[in-house]
């Protein structure tokens, strides 16, 4: 690492008698693009210059420097993405407007398991459920990629990996964060939001195990932006535990369970006005879940198997009050084979079995069989190619296919790309929408959408990535909601561009930033900016100590006003926030703040509801 000189110098030096004598490796925020590996777009393992698309990967040592915040939080910087609800009051509903799209477009994969909720009028998985504190790193593919993840993978596949048992006998995990929960108007720096996670894992001999338990308190603010606002407290706890064992070179099994509950109170609509008003609402959510995963693996190839058996109870205390019940069986198997270092290939079936309790027990299946190939060759072509047959037990057969070429050459030690996408998505009517309480259809038609993208990416291995990518999707049987649910007559066409770009000026100093463009073509869809754009400088001030400056601009929107129920235009607004950390005793101790909307914008993210003005939390990460 390169010294430091003058006022960075004399403050490193401060910090160090501080936090005693330590010896550290550098935490630069250099990355080697080159050697980045990517896997959600193609299930192998390839390095980024061979890759189709531009993927966003978010690895450990981002995670570990956004502690403190949530994993929507974190996803909401990204580009092509707006997580609507996520600057709102903890426990907020959150939307998750991918490239234009919503909830019911976007799939979560953990573990490699598909997660959602059939009872959900939108089938999503409740991103509130997850703990960031959990997740060794995040992987999100833009587009259509049903081919590889079947139903609902229509604008994008956020794939979360948990975090693994250390290679120690016996190792530990403490954090703790304490912060403040106030609006634009109450700056009183209270105690109002706590977080805490412990964990303990390790390796002994042929058996992993890792067993953590997590908690959220959130408390100080209303839903509703009102004269007199009431508290809406918010409360989630997550345990997890995950056991492997490795029989040999060849055989290995997982097996895991988990317990996320949340709890949080909300704002409605009282009777007899019917108009939006602070209430004493509850709204209670708990996921069950428990899987496996056995992998064997032989010369060229491996054989894994990811099931998953995940249960839902959740519960709305209002005036339109509803308890809801939902379970799901997932079982994914699938054989990868390498001929060469050029062609892979991977065969699968993925079964999923979902049913909910409305007035009567209702559920549907999916069974479908897929193949996905990929070649790289030594010239700098590059195909992923591939298809799926989606049998639906309510819907018939239907089938999806994606064609994504790309071609790189070699400039000196980077690479220039350029790459295109032809791929199709299929999003069955979910339980909800057909059976619920609310304004249920059974004559719903399945929705069809076709996504075409192009982009370029350039690459040096030192300092620079940059990429331009095009999109364009076309929705066939749009489902939408007047009186009931219902397919739309005309099709939708949303389109828009991303632009992303990395930057190390210097050692230990690095740039990111991104733009997104979207545009609904003949139609509005409300909370969604046109334009979009994040900004992040990092840098490592010296070997123990981290910096970081973040800005976040979101364009003009429309949303609906509750109490007239028209649409209005939200204005654009613009938020900065700041990041420390320091360490000490060789990386066993780690000490953190965090300023979020450190100039008090005053805005509203959702009309008629509170957003956070500035907020301090300090936080304490003990690994022993």
């Amino acid at each position: 690492m390169n010294k430091k000189t003058g006022v960075f110098g004399v403050l490193c030096f401060g910090i160090s008698l501080f936090g005693f004598a330590q010896e550290q490796k550098v935490d630069s925020t250099k990355v080697e693009q080159l050697d980045e590996v990517v896997v959600s777009d193609s299930r192998f393992a390839l390095k980024r210059e061979n890759s189709g698309k531009t993927v966003i990967k978010i690895s450990q040592k981002e995670i570990e420097r956004n502690q403190g915040r949530t994993l929507t939080e974190l996803i909401n910087t990204k580009s092509g993405i707006e997580i609507n609800g996520s600057r709102s009051v903890a426990g907020q509903n959150i939307s998750s407007f991918i490239r234009g799209g919503n909830n019911r477009q976007v799939l979560v994969l953990v573990d490699g398991v598909q997660l959602n909720d059939p009872s959900l009028v939108n089938n999503e998985f409740d991103l509130r459920l997850m703990d960031l504190n959990t997740i060794e790193s995040i992987e999100i593919i833009k587009g259509a990629a049903s081919t590889l993840y079947g139903n609902a993978a229509a604008t994008a596949v956020i794939s979360i990996t948990t975090k693994k048992a250390s290679k120690d006998k016996i190792s530990g995990n403490f954090l703790s964060v304490v912060g403040t929960n106030q609006t634009q108007d109450d700056l009183n720096y209270n105690g109002a939001s706590f977080i805490n996670n412990v964990s303990v894992n390790g390796t002994l001999n042929k058996l992993t195990y890792l067993a953590s338990f997590g908690n959220q308190f959130v408390d100080g603010l209303s839903a509703a932006a009102s004269e007199t606002p009431e508290k809406d407290p918010f409360s989630r706890y997550n345990t997890n535990v995950k056991l492997g064992y490795k029989f040999s070179d060849n055989i290995a099994f997982t097996a895991y369970a988990s317990l996320d509950k949340f709890k949080t109170d909300i704002d409605g609509f009282p009777p007899p006005t019917f108009a939006f008003a602070d209430t004493d609402d509850e709204f209670i959510s708990q996921q069950k879940r428990v899987g496996i995963a056995p992998k064997f693996t032989y010369k060229n190839g491996s054989f894994q198997v990811n099931a998953a058996y995940t249960k839902i109870d959740r519960e709305t205390i209002s005036a339109f009050g509803s308890v809801n019940e939902a379970d799901s069986y997932v079982v994914d198997a699938f054989n990868k084979y390498n001929f060469n270092d050029k062609f892979y290939t991977i065969v699968g079936l993925n079964y999923g079995d979902y049913k909910s309790v409305f007035t009567d027990d209702e559920s549907f299946t999916n069974t479908d069989p897929y193949l996905n190939v990929v070649y790289v060759s030594e010239f700098g072509l590059n195909v992923n190619a591939g298809g799926r047959m989606n049998n639906h037990s309510e819907y018939g057969s239907h089938f999806v296919y994606n064609f994504n070429p790309s071609y790189s050459i070699s400039l000196g030690k980077g690479y220039a790309k350029a790459f295109g996408s032809y791929a199709t998505s299929f999003i069955a009517p979910n339980l909800s929408q057909l059976f619920g309480f609310f304004g249920p259809n059974p004559d719903l038609e399945p929705e069809e959408n076709v996504t075409i993208e192009g982009g370029i990416e350039y690459n040096t291995k030192k300092n620079l990535r940059l990429s331009v990518v095009y999109f364009n999707r076309n929705e066939e049987n749009t489902i939408i909601f007047g009186s009931t649910y219902e397919n739309a007559t005309t099709d939708a066409t949303v389109h828009g561009i991303e632009i992303e770009a990395q930057i190390d000026l210097i050692d230990d100093l690095s740039i990111s930033t991104n733009y997104t463009f979207i545009e609904v073509k003949d139609g509005i869809r409300l909370r969604i900016p046109k334009h979009k754009a994040n900004a992040s400088i990092g840098y490592a001030i010296c070997e123990s100590t981290f910096a970081s400056l973040n800005y976040q601009f979101v364009g003009e929107r429309t949303d609906t006003n509750f109490s007239t129920f028209v649409n209005e235009d939200l204005s654009a607004y613009s938020l900065i926030d700041l990041y420390f950390s320091h360490k000490i005793l060789k990386d066993k101790v780690k000490v953190f703040a965090n300023i979020t909307n450190l100039l008090n914008e005053d805005y509203f993210e959702i009309l008629g509801y509170t957003t956070r003005g500035r907020n301090v939390s300090l936080g304490l990460n003990l690994n022993l």
